[in-house]
């Protein structure tokens, strides 16, 4: 087996563009490292012909999801109080490129999207990541980046992949 530290080397950047994608910039770099401190405890018993780059974004996956419960429960400080609640807990005027046309996407959309176009999983890895089968993880991907067409503004590709 590879060092670990190979293993963070290789994949640490694809695990950061997937995290912030799924949690925004603010929460990424936390899940990434909540993502390699995990991996590193269970890399020994990683089986050698194991696909790390999909184990690595499965963790990533519920090291993001645990990131956006308790960033739910947390309160938020701010000078005024708001009106009325936001749904992401950031300001309203918060402009985070990317993030916000990916933050409009429903969740497995934005999942599908972020783990097929930045790192290029198969659907049937995206499927058993998410919760779903492989042509309802396409299907999401395709809806994401249809929807994403549409509402970004400079009509990039994401990972430099069209769907």
């Amino acid at each position: 087996m590879r060092p670990f530290e190979q293993i963070v080397a290789d994949y640490g950047p694809t695990v950061l563009r997937v995290c912030r994608a799924v949690v925004g910039p603010t929460d990424a770099e936390d899940a990434w490292s909540e993502t390699f401190l995990s991996a590193l405890k269970a890399y020994p018993e990683l089986p050698e012909d194991a696909n790390v780059e999909a184990w690595l974004v499965t963790i990533a996956h519920r090291k993001a999801v645990d990131l956006t419960r308790a960033r739910a429960r947390r309160p938020i400080a701010v000078d005024e109080v708001p009106d009325r609640p936001t749904r992401t807990g950031r300001p309203d005027d918060w402009d985070g490129d990317l993030w916000a046309a990916l933050r409009m996407l429903p969740a497995k959309q934005r999942a599908a999207v972020a783990y097929h176009y930045l790192v290029g999983l198969p659907y049937k890895e995206i499927a058993a990541i998410v919760g779903s089968s492989p042509d309802a993880a396409r299907r999401a991907a395709a809806d994401g980046i249809k929807t994403l067409r549409a509402a970004y503004p400079h009509g990039a590709t994401l990972g430099g992949k069209t769907s």
